[in-house]
This record gives C-alpha cells, structure tokens and sequence, in this order.
C-alpha cells in the first residue's frame, strides 16, 4: 500500500480520501457481516440459533462514568488546527 503525506493534502483531497476510506470499511463490514451470517446459519442446524443464545445470556451494565466519558468524547468539537 502506497504511502500517503497526509500534510500536503488540500481539503478536497483529505475530503476525498475520507470518503474512499468510508466506502472501503463499508464494504468490508458487509462482507465480515455475510460471512457471519453464513456461519450462523450453518451453526443453527445444531437446534439453538446464536440469536437464542445472545437474547439469553447476561448482559453487563455499564457504569454512569463510562457513559459520561462517552458522551463527552462525542460532544467536544475538535480543534482547529493552527
């Protein structure tokens, strides 16, 4: 993979290589989805679908701190560079 010198990039390039980025990961995700879809209908042929099994298992609460951090994370703008 070709090396890319970020820094000397307009905005319009940097626009640009976001958007083919977001595309390549989209596209990624939908495979990695239908591989796991695949393997899941091959594993329901055992009785217990993994849908049964996710639905039934515990799930771990998260803390008010984590969610917070989370929260804060999303709602700081991003600094202007100088």
């Amino acid at each position: 993979m070709a090396k890319i010198d970020i820094d000397s990039l307009s905005i319009e390039e940097l626009a640009a290589l976001r958007d083919r980025a977001i595309e390549k990961l989209a596209e990624k995700v939908a495979a990695r989805q239908a591989e796991l879809e695949a393997e899941m209908e091959r594993l329901s042929q055992y009785g217990k679908s993994s849908k049964k099994v996710a639905a039934s298992a515990p799930v771990a609460k998260k803390s008010k701190k984590s969610e917070e951090k989370k929260n804060d994370l999303v709602t700081e703008p991003i600094a202007e560079a100088a």
